[in-house]
């Protein structure tokens, strides 16, 4: 319904997720958790299998702030594997979904949607969405376009190192606005 030229909002609803422990057994579908393993060991499944092919890598520390225990967007990045950690080992949260690109719109359906950085998608489902506790000396490796929410955190700031491409956030950054397309905003249960 418009009034004045304007569409009325949509209602917002609160959907809480209970978070689980990320393992590298109930991380799988979205990536992978990388542990502590001894000095000297080989390259082998139990590394982060990156691929950083399509530009300059970039490692860096991210200082974030205020990053409370919901969030309503998600966003993925379809042409690089990206490693996120805390340094430190504190505890923070990760909301994820599946990767949902596909070659071509024709492959996905009706549902299907062109990035801006060019690929075809289908939008995460709200019932799909699922959140992860990390905590102590471990980091979370994303596959290709697994969509994912944070890092949150209880304290006020945290720092984060953050491995990807030198402009995936310029080129490679496709975000969903879950409160503006379905009217939700996901609460993280700990």
């Amino acid at each position: 319904m418009e009034i004045s030229g304007k569409s009325k909002p949509q209602p917002v609803n609160m959907k809480v997720v209970k978070a689980i422990e990320a393992t590298p057994e109930s991380f799988k579908e979205y990536g992978q958790v990388i542990e502590a393993s001894p000095d000297g060991e080989e390259f082998g499944p139990k590394d982060a299998q990156l691929n950083l092919s399509q530009g300059i890598p970039r490692f860096y520390i991210m200082k974030l702030e205020k990053r409370s225990l919901k969030f309503s967007t998600i966003t993925h990045h379809a042409n690089v594997t990206q490693c996120l950690g805390s340094i430190g080992g504190g505890v923070w949260y990760l909301g994820v979904a599946k990767p949902s690109i596909v070659e071509t719109k024709e492959n996905a359906g009706s549902d299907a949607m062109q990035s801006k950085c060019g690929h075809f998608y289908v939008p995460p489902a709200v019932d799909k969405v699922q959140v992860f506790r990390i905590s102590g000396s471990k980091f979370i490796k994303l596959n290709f376009g697994t969509w994912h929410a944070g890092p949150l955190f209880k304290p006020e700031t945290m720092d984060f190192y953050n491995l990807e491409l030198s402009d995936t956030n310029v080129v490679d950054h496709t975000t969903h606005n879950f409160k503006q397309q379905d009217g939700i905003v996901f609460v993280i249960d700990d």
